[in-house]
């Protein structure tokens, strides 16, 4: 893991080091640092370098740290940043650019450990979120979160996405359901599909109702359990 640190006050660059470092020696993930002291140094950096957080300093002379975090978002999506200021009035504005967290400063070391760990922690689910599924043109990482359902069908199985994207899979079916249902999400209501309960609309005595109007049939015999199955997501969620 790569953290950058951009702040044109050299001090606070230095204490905000020293704090990762004391950090790194605490905790089980391993990162490197890398301070920036302009932040036109840093825009510059990341046409061929990425870091996967940010710390960004929000008054800086040329770039502010608002407008950086804005370069930094052509690039980069999903990256935390996490921004500093002595002033709270710019606040709402680094919601803009979806930081993570906003800090005041003096920097509190509590304050910046506790969102470290919660960074760390959105990692460690996302990555556990994805799953791998093989086909002919390769191997595809796929957010649990963007599978609607998949469908065992003539040998193969087709993986329906949120975004409109279909994925013929080559692993056997089974094996597929074994990895999904590992996540309290998906729902196996008939022996060729699998279902993910978010995208649910609803439940009859034959058939389950995607929002995608998808009509998914039930497995007759199951239809008591599968519908408890699915009211107790539904109260746990």
């Amino acid at each position: 893991m790569k953290i950058a640190v951009c702040d044109d006050n050299l001090n606070e660059l230095e204490l905000i080091r020293t704090l990762l470092d004391i950090y790194k020696s605490d905790s089980i993930q391993t990162f490197t640092v890398k301070c920036f002291e302009s932040s036109v140094e840093l825009a510059s950096t990341l046409r061929f370098e990425k870091f996967d957080i940010y710390i960004l300093d929000i008054i800086m002379p040329v770039m502010d740290g608002l407008t950086l975090a804005k370069e930094i978002r052509t690039f980069d999506k999903a990256a935390p940043i996490i921004f500093l200021t002595a002033s709270p009035e710019f606040a709402v504005d680094s919601y803009t650019v979806k930081a993570f967290n906003y800090l005041l400063k003096p920097v509190v070391k509590e304050r910046l450990y506790s969102t470290l760990d919660d960074i760390i922690e959105t990692f460690h689910q996302e990555s556990t979120d994805n799953i791998i599924i093989k086909n002919s043109t390769g191997i595809h990482k796929i957010h649990t979160s963007g599978i609607i359902y998949a469908e065992a069908l003539n040998r193969k199985v087709i993986i329906y996405l949120k975004n409109g994207e279909q994925i013929t899979s080559t692993d056997v079916f089974s094996s597929i359901c074994v990895t999904l249902t590992a996540h309290n999400e998906f729902l196996l209501p008939h022996r060729s599909f699998i279902v993910n309960m978010n995208y649910i609309k609803t439940i009859n005595t034959t058939e389950i109702c995607l929002i995608n109007n998808k009509s998914i049939p039930l497995a007759q015999r199951r239809v008591s359990e599968i519908k408890k199955q699915y009211l107790t997501f539904q109260m746990e969620g």
